[in-house]
C-alpha cells in the first residue's frame, strides 16, 4: 500500500515538473475591429433631438385619482426650455374647472346618520358635499429629466419617436376646507361667530357650508411619456404626485389634550397627511419648429 502511494505521488511530481518546463503561455485581449463602410460611425445617424435648445408649451388636461371624497378636473398648461435633449427646466400650472364627486360622498348623503355625537362633523348628511374640501388651483416649478427614448410600436404599423421623462419639483396649491368652527362646550379660543351650541341646528347648518382658503406648498414629482406626431408636435401622458396635509372631509377628526375624541373643534389640527396624485394629458408644441439634426 505504502509503495503505491509513493508511486502516485512520484507521478504527480513529474507532471508538475513537465507543466513547469513547458514555454509560458501568453494571453492577450484582441480588439474587435469594425472594418468597411461602419467603420468610426456613429451609433445613430440623423438623430432628431426634440428637446435641445426648444421650448415647450403644452396646454392639456389633468384629473385626480384615489380621491376620497371628490375629484378634480384640472385645466392647465406647461411651459418648458430644455438646454440639452436629456435636461430642461419647466413651470406647470392648471385651474379647477369641475369637481366631481366620489360614490363615497353619495353614500354619506343617502345614508348618513347624524347623531349629537357627530353633528359638528355632519350637521346634515344631504349638505355633507359642501363640506368636502377642493383643490382650486396648482402652480408647479420642476427641473425635467429624459433618460430614455426610443421608438413606440402602435398596433405593429406605426412608429413613433416617443421618450420616457421624470420631473421633481416644488407645487403651490390653493386649498379650499371648510372655515374652522367649534362647539360652545370645547373651550375653544376661536371667535365667538364661529361657536356653535350643539343645540343649534340653524348655527351648525351655516358652518357646514362656511368656506376658507389657504396656499399650501408641496413637493411635486411624476412621470411620463411623449410621442411625437412630427418635427414638433406631439401627445403628452403624465402622472404627478403632489403630498400635502389637508381636512379633505370637513370633519373634527382630532383629539383634545386629555385624549377625548372628538375635540369640538375643526381647525388645522385635523389636517392629515394625503399622498394627492393625477393624470394629465396634453398636446406638445415644440418651438421653434425644427428640431436639431445630428450628423
Amino acid at each position: 500500500m505504502t509503495k503505491r502511494f509513493f508511486g502516485f505521488l512520484t507521478l504527480v511530481a513529474s507532471l508538475v515538473a513537465m507543466d513547469a518546463a513547458l514555454p509560458a503561455s501568453q494571453a492577450s485581449a484582441q480588439e474587435v475591429q469594425i472594418t468597411g463602410p461602419l467603420a468610426g460611425a456613429p451609433a445613430v445617424r440623423r438623430m432628431r433631438l426634440y428637446r435641445k435648445g426648444r421650448f415647450l408649451l403644452e396646454p392639456n388636461f389633468s384629473f385626480t385619482i384615489q380621491d376620497e371624497f371628490a375629484r378634480s378636473l384640472i385645466a392647465g398648461a406647461h411651459l418648458g426650455f430644455y438646454f440639452t435633449d436629456w435636461l430642461g427646466v419647466g413651470v406647470w400650472g392648471g385651474y379647477n374647472v369641475a369637481s366631481l364627486d366620489t360614490g363615497l360622498t353619495d353614500e354619506i348623503r343617502r345614508g348618513g346618520v347624524t347623531t349629537d355625537r357627530n353633528r359638528l362633523s355632519l350637521p346634515s348628511r344631504e349638505g355633507f358635499a359642501d363640506q368636502i374640501a377642493n383643490m382650486t388651483y396648482v402652480a408647479a416649478l420642476q427641473l425635467e429629466f429624459i433618460p430614455l427614448r426610443g421608438k413606440l410600436a402602435l398596433f405593429q404599423k406605426l412608429f413613433v419617436d416617443t421618450d420616457f421623462h421624470i420631473f421633481l419639483g416644488v407645487a403651490m396649491v390653493g386649498v379650499e376646507e371648510r372655515a374652522d368652527v367649534a362647539l360652545t362646550s370645547a373651550g375653544s379660543s376661536l371667535p365667538a361667530d364661529q361657536q356653535c351650541s350643539v343645540s343649534d341646528a340653524g348655527c351648525l347648518l351655516t358652518s357646514q357650508g362656511a368656506r376658507s382658503s389657504r396656499l399650501a406648498i408641496a413637493p411635486t414629482f411624476g412621470a411620463g411619456l411623449t410621442m411625437m406626431f412630427n418635427d414638433f408636435v406631439g401627445l403628452n401622458f403624465d402622472w404627478r404626485g403632489m403630498p400635502f396635509s389637508w381636512n379633505t372631509s370637513g370633519t373634527d377628526e382630532s383629539g383634545d389634550d386629555d385624549g377625548d375624541f372628538p375635540d369640538g373643534e375643526i381647525d388645522s389640527d385635523d389636517r392629515f397627511f394625503k399622498f394627492n396624485q393625477m393624470v394629465q394629458i396634453g398636446i406638445v408644441i415644440y418651438l421653434p419648429t425644427d428640431p436639431t439634426i445630428t450628423d
